[in-house]
């Protein structure tokens, strides 16, 4: 090797650690910048020197509810499915956004001359299942992060009572260290305890807000003591072990069904993926049997058992408990 190449091998050397540095001085400054970031919407609108009544008002109002927390829609079930989304921004203006994408779905279809019996229902399923579709999606997804989180919380307001503060501090050290969506639900928690209600109240509101049955356990739990005393640090110690054994348990069950989830997607995959794979290798393979009028009910009718089938097997392999 000569010095020449030496002398080229050292100085692509050099500009790869200065590559690797570059990356790690730019790691570390966005780190920083995330560190001072606020962990909840809360504390975000706090950090804006916002009052806290009219932060609590404006994390109300843009859930779907009004400043005193009643449901903003007379159609209950869906302000209540929106509010336990999570989403923001206000109910009306989330379906409106979805209803000029279903007009704009059937001006298109109509544009590329389909039929009005095609575009016109095409247009009214996106305006109005796809967004049902999205808020239980997002209820589901936001409930189970709940739930991972809630026994961390649980046991932050045992440690804090037993260590001699009250309550309202203890849920306020919660709204403070924890992130999304359990920080911001325990601040509006702190919050309502602060300008007057009863803690009670607040956590049935919270279990309303949320939708997770484990909390509809801490609002009977939070009642029973109000009404009749007891040590609440021991109640809510008991009440974290039973919702983290229980979501254990969860998992374990999800484990075991996983065989049986895969089995069903691959056996109702394969007749569709050979179906595919034999009319592109032997587009004549079947022959003259796709003109015979027999074809259409037929496949209609395996169609409908296969999905039948479908339905069964997820039955069987999901469990709510």
């Amino acid at each position: 090797m000569t010095s020449e190449q030496l002398v080229l091998y050292a100085i692509y050397a050099l500009a790869a650690a200065a590559a690797a540095l570059l990356v790690v001085a730019l790691g570390s400054l966005f780190a920083d910048r995330g560190r001072h970031k606020a962990i909840n919407r809360r504390l975000a609108r706090l950090a804006r020197d916002e009052q806290p009544q009219v932060a609590l008002g404006t994390l109300l109002t843009e859930r779907g509810l009004t400043a005193s927390g009643d449901y903003l829609m007379r159609v209950v079930w869906l302000n209540r499915l929106y509010l336990q989304s999570g989403r923001t921004g206000g109910p009306l203006a989330y379906f409106l956004k979805y209803a000029v994408v279903g007009m704009g779905l059937t001006a298109v279809l109509t544009l590329l001359r389909f039929p009005l019996l095609v575009s016109v229902p095409s247009g009214l399923v996106l305006a109005a299942a796809l967004p049902l579709l999205m808020l239980r999606r997002a209820r589901h997804k936001r409930i189970r992060t709940f739930e991972r989180q809630l026994p961390d919380a649980l046991d932050m307001i045992v440690r804090s009572l037993r260590a001699g503060h009250p309550t309202s501090v203890a849920i306020g050290l919660v709204a403070r260290e924890m992130s999304d969506p359990i920080g911001t639900e325990f601040g509006i928690v702190f919050d309502e305890v602060s300008f007057g209600s009863q803690f009670e109240t607040a956590t049935q509101k919270l279990a309303e807000r949320v939708g997770f049955e484990g909390l509809q356990l801490l609002s009977v739990a939070v009642g029973i003591q109000a009404k009749t005393g007891g040590n609440l640090s021991e109640i809510l110690g008991n009440l974290s072990a039973t919702l983290r054994e229980r979501h254990i348990l969860r998992l374990k069950v999800r484990s075991l069904a996983s065989e049986g989830k895969m089995s069903a997607i691959m056996m109702s995959l394969f007749p569709l993926v050979m179906l595919g794979i034999l009319l592109l290798i032997a587009p004549t393979y079947y022959g003259a049997v796709w003109n015979d009028p027999l074809i259409v009910p037929v496949f209609t009718a395996f169609g409908a058992w296969a999905l039948l089938g479908d339905f069964i097997m997820y039955r069987m392999v999901n469990f709510d408990f």
